[in-house]
């Protein structure tokens, strides 16, 4: 009888990265329409971190094991389930659940691992992917000839924006960073302007870049600390897509005129709480518009270091020193 019982990253004690560590835990069951999937490896983001220190409250049902992507091979299907066999490689987004041996994934979610691509380079895709198209075509649909502000550009989502933009015509595509590096990567991707925003006044240089006239889409993590100043950099008719709050969500005092007087479009988007048919929706868009663009070489998933599972509190801490350039990989020994 195959054993119910799994390993998996669980979290000892919320608060830092010496918290985590490998445990033995319930092996998942998949029920209709799921996949069950041995995880070869998965990917960090920052909302593992949030949810690892108690500060990211996941939607209800959702597994307590952080990790939202990952890729390996399917070991035993659901009833009900005509697209996938075992023995598939498959990769994709999920609610929670990546850092274990085994995970759960919707058939109508999950997508085949081209053979050109590692078990590492289709885990670096979903969650950067998925994002950064949802922000640039399903919420502020960028046109060709426009122009972009996308902040922490060498971050996953930021280095997948940048191609993305790329890839739709825009005009001028704007990056912010913290060194002088990472915005020299970001234009080896497409970026046509750098600021480092340690030395440089980001709102400052989007004046001058643009005469005046301010971009039509931002791409924002930041949150409070940039509030002002995105209002500033953005056109008439300008729209901005809010990702997180790495600085904070709490704007003490501000004006709102901005947003009247240009008519502005605010919009805020989590992936994880979306809607099943709303998730369909944007990996069908992905499968159709960026994977194939990922085997053939115009567009190319951004991988900075993999580690083995068992140096998950190394990893974790690599992502907090903000030094990182793309993906973070864990590979499932």
């Amino acid at each position: 009888m195959a054993s119910r019982t799994m390993r998996a990253v669980v979290v000892k004690k919320p608060g830092s990265a010496t918290g985590l560590s490998i445990d033995t835990i319930a092996k998942p069951v998949p029920k209709d329409g799921e996949l069950l999937v041995k995880v070869r490896s998965f990917a960090l983001n920052r909302m593992d971190i949030l949810q690892r220190d108690g500060q990211y409250p996941v939607p209800p049902g959702t597994p307590e094991t952080l990790g939202v992507e990952f890729a390996g091979d399917v070991v035993e299907v659901g009833g009900g389930v005509t697209q996938f066999g075992v023995g598939d490689r498959v990769f994709g987004l999920v609610s929670g659940g990546a850092y274990a041996e085994y995970a759960i994934i919707p058939e109508t979610t999950a997508m085949r691992v081209p053979d050109e691509f590692t078990y590492q380079y289709a885990a670096a895709i979903p969650e950067v992917w998925f994002t950064a198209y949802q922000a640039l075509h399903f919420i502020t649909h960028l046109s060709e000839g426009e122009d972009i502000l996308i902040h922490a550009g060498a971050s996953g989502v930021g280095t997948s924006a940048i191609q993305l933009a790329k890839l739709a015509k825009a005009n001028k595509i704007i990056v912010t960073a913290g060194t002088d590096d990472k915005l020299k990567f970001c234009k080896s991707l497409g970026a046509t302007h750098g600021v480092n925003y340690k030395t440089e006044s980001f709102k400052d240089k989007v004046a001058e870049i643009t005469n005046g006239k301010g971009v039509n889409v931002i791409v924002d993590f930041i949150g409070a600390g940039y509030w002002d100043d995105n209002l500033a950099s953005l056109g008439l008719d300008g729209r901005m897509v809010m990702l997180a709050f790495l600085s904070g969500a709490t704007v003490k005092e501000t004006s709102l005129a901005p947003i009247l007087r240009k008519r502005l479009k605010i919009e805020g988007t989590t992936l994880r709480s979306r809607t099943q048919d709303y998730q369909i929706q944007l990996r069908d868009a992905v499968v159709k518009d960026v994977v194939p663009h990922l085997v053939d070489g115009k567009l190319k998933a951004v991988v900075d270091r993999e580690y083995a599972w068992t140096e998950i509190v190394e990893a974790h801490q690599h992502m907090e020193s903000n030094k990182s350039i793309g993906k973070i990989i864990v590979n499932v020994a």
